[in-house]
């Protein structure tokens, strides 16, 4: 089980983002806050055999994984398989609003099903002993979320989930795309206060539209059990996760980012030995340094000679080098 004091900030699952490269390197900046998998589908792992989508390295737990799919049978295998390996949350999808998923009866869609939810976090619920949680919209289309996200929340708690991740805008299934559906259909953090007001014993995480951790103290201060970040936390990640143990978590210092990169770089070694590619990993470490002098220089060197064959952690601490100097 996932300790709960790490669930006061997560990182969103995010899709070609959020891989164990990714993970391993928010580690380096935050010891406490709770990690992600991309969506991994419940059919890939128990009809596709691809178990290896389960890999990560120890060193990035505490690590949630994220299922979507819509069969209670086949997810209460999928969350089998991701118990066995060692992950204390699992989640379903029930917020993606890609057609990819839409057609696969999954993700957001599930908001009009909630019965069906239910069925799924039940068989979820009795497969296995880890947290099972839900990660939804606040509706979708049509529907209005005063009415369909607190009869959704009662049904998926009385299938025995205990923690929810609301992201706080609908999704729109038909007319936006999955990017304009981060943006464009507005946040209602006040709704999803309420919803904690109306059911105190749930766990309840807030996510959509936190760029900063002075944004996440408030929603916490506000009454809400935990925040999760996504794209902030990826593109500058040393000023959410760098700082999170010191202003969230109360523990430990900011983790500034060159310490980050001379931690990564054992690892960038190991993972070239092991016939892997440097962009795989510098490709997340790109905003490590956003905002401050020399990280156009950074990005430029990571982004143009991570490709080159032969490229290895020199050019990464070359990259710093250049970095450091300029902060002289």
């Amino acid at each position: 089980m996932i300790n709960r004091h790490s669930l006061r900030l997560s990182v969103a699952p995010m899709m070609d983002w959020t891989d164990r490269h990714c993970r391993y390197l928010h580690r380096q900046l935050s010891r406490q806050a709770l990690l992600s998998t991309e969506m991994v589908t419940a059919p890939a792992l128990v009809r596709g055999g691809a178990v290896h989508l389960l890999d990560y390295s120890p060193e990035e737990q505490p690590l949630a994984l994220q299922l979507g799919g819509s069969d209670p049978a086949e997810l209460a295998e999928a969350a089998r398989l991701g118990a066995a390996a060692g992950y204390g949350e699992i989640n379903l999808n029930c917020g993606c609003p890609s057609d990819r998923v839409q057609s696969g009866c999954f993700g957001a869609v599930l908001m009009e099903n909630p019965a069906l939810v239910a069925d799924c976090v039940a068989a979820m619920r009795a497969a296995v002993a880890a947290e099972i949680s839900v990660k939804c919209r606040i509706g979708v289309d049509d529907q209005d979320p005063e009415v369909v996200l607190p009869q959704f929340l009662e049904q998926i708690a009385e299938a025995g989930c205990h923690r929810v991740i609301i992201h706080a805008r609908k999704a729109w299934l038909q007319g936006l795309s999955p990017k304009e559906n981060r943006d464009i259909p507005p946040l209602d953090y006040d709704l999803v206060l309420r919803m904690k007001a109306r059911f105190p014993d749930l766990h309840i995480s807030i996510n959509g539209g936190i760029t900063t951790l002075a944004q996440a103290k408030a929603l916490l201060e506000a009454g809400l059990d935990g925040v999760m970040i996504g794209r902030a936390a990826y593109h500058d990640p040393a000023a959410i996760l760098g700082a999170a143990d010191a202003e969230i978590f109360g523990t430990g210092a900011v983790c500034p980012p060159e310490r980050a990169v001379q931690a990564m770089l054992p690892y960038i070694e190991a993972h070239l030995a092991q016939g892997g590619k440097l962009h795989q990993v510098t490709r997340h470490m790109l905003g490590l340094f956003a905002g401050r002098p020399g990280a156009r220089g950074w990005r430029r060197a990571l982004s143009e000679g991570a490709h080159r064959k032969g490229a290895g952690p020199e050019l990464v601490e070359a990259a710093l080098a250049g970095v450091v100097e300029l902060a002289a």
